[in-house]
């Protein structure tokens, strides 16, 4: 989830006297409103207007769950950050759990974020080829490498004050993103006459997957809390992040649905019309995000990686593996380029038990009240049933998804 990327932005402020409710709630936001920006569309067209409606559900069901960790806290002020909610609830096991899962995921967003650059710049400039040693490489291909070198001396940067963003400006750019989509609907005479299907129940799992992974802000919960001045405030911040979330990706998903219909494409910068200023101005934005972001979304798993052993601590090695890490990402991008397909098999398979599930089950195992028979422990079974069945599902089609590409 590239919102890990905020720990940073939120341990900055923890050490700078703590954020205020407004500095809280543009990280918050900005965690939220993430690459997901580009895919709601492509979700509801998977699931059809059904699915349009679950988004409301699903993010009601997030911003509960956020509630829960928030309670996980109030019950021990030692809590810090997601994986010390594993560890309180189920020993040193669950924190490696959580830890890995984040990492997995992180490293994934990071593949993410190349594939973006690679479909976006190729949009932009469709006839570029690369030749590199006499072998000639695609447009796509060639531009992920390319936007990997440009990024790649970024990560070598260990200070997290440099790394850091504001994220007024993560939040400006998916408004604009929104902005440019409106005015190619309105304005650039796309229109809005698709009707699209009520429901297409083969792709509601794709499309509940990448659902999970736009809401899952809730690993960096824990450290935006901790970060504020007032942490009885946290409530506040969190119902103004989901509600401005929700309506941020309910309206480009409504849009984008009813400009393109089933013809969307995994990313709505890839449906809009060349040679329109608005088109141009949107892909430019999306081409931003990546370069602002990447570096800050692998510094944690460099961080663990480094604080294994004390030579790890030396510059030269320090640049050599994260070097190795972009090197990694970009192989992965370049052999498994399905940004939609990678978006729902992180949602199903580790967004879901980061948002879903291990908020529920580590909840229950610390407070021994909420395993009485009652409202909230119905209301707790039936996301763990959700999620699971999510998970699996979504999982499995997601896989079959990236295999039937390879046979393609």
């Amino acid at each position: 989830m590239e919102s890990k990327s905020q720990l940073q932005v939120s341990n900055s402020g923890q050490q700078s006297g703590g954020s205020t409710f407004l500095e809280t709630c543009f990280n918050g936001l900005n965690s939220l409103l993430g690459v997901g920006i580009l895919s709601i569309s492509y979700a509801v067209s998977q699931g059809g207007w059904l699915s349009f409606i679950l988004l409301f559900i699903f993010a009601m069901m997030c911003w509960y769950t956020a509630l829960l960790l928030q309670r996980c806290m109030d019950g021990n002020p030692q809590i810090k950050s997601y994986p010390d909610i594993g560890q309180v609830a189920f020993g040193y096991k669950g924190r490696a759990v959580v830890a890995s899962i984040i990492y997995m995921e992180l490293f994934l967003i990071a593949v993410e974020l190349l594939i973006l650059e690679g479909d976006n710049l190729e949009k932009l400039f469709p006839s570029v080829n690369f030749t590199i040693a006499g072998l000639r490489i695609g447009g796509k291909r060639g531009f992920i490498m390319l936007s990997a070198l440009v990024i790649l001396p970024t990560t070598w940067l260990r200070s997290l004050g440099v790394l850091a963003y504001i994220s007024v400006g993560g939040v400006l750019a998916s408004i604009i993103l929104l902005g440019c989509v409106v005015w190619v609907g309105e304005v650039d005479s796309v229109g809005f006459h698709e009707r699209g299907h009520f429901v297409n129940w083969g792709g509601m799992p794709t499309a509940l997957s990448i659902f999970s992974f736009c809401f899952c802000v809730h690993a960096v919960l824990p450290t935006l809390i901790n970060s504020m001045k007032d942490r009885s405030q946290s409530f506040k911040v969190m119902l103004v992040c989901f509600v401005a979330g929700t309506i941020v990706y309910g309206s480009i998903a409504i849009v984008g649905y009813m400009m393109f219909g089933e013809c969307l494409m995994s990313q709505i910068t890839l449906n809009l019309p060349t040679g329109k200023k608005s088109t141009k101005i949107a892909i430019y934005t999306a081409i931003i995000y990546p370069l602002t972001r990447y570096a800050v979304i692998i510094t944690p798993i460099a961080n663990a990686i480094e604080g294994k052993s004390l030579l790890c601590k030396s510059r030269p090695i320090a640049i050599l593996i994260r070097t190795i890490i972009v090197v990694s990402t970009v192989l992965m991008a370049l052999f498994i380029p399905f940004f939609g397909y990678i978006m729902a098999l992180i949602g199903a398979f580790l967004d879901v038990a980061i948002s879903l599930l291990f908020p529920c089950l580590c909840y229950l195992k610390i407070n021994k009240d909420a395993r009485r028979f009652g409202f909230e422990l119905i209301v707790i079974v039936g996301i763990l049933l959700i999620g699971s069945f999510i998970g699996i599902l979504g999982t499995y089609i997601s896989l079959r998804q990236i295999v039937n590409q390879f046979k393609l």
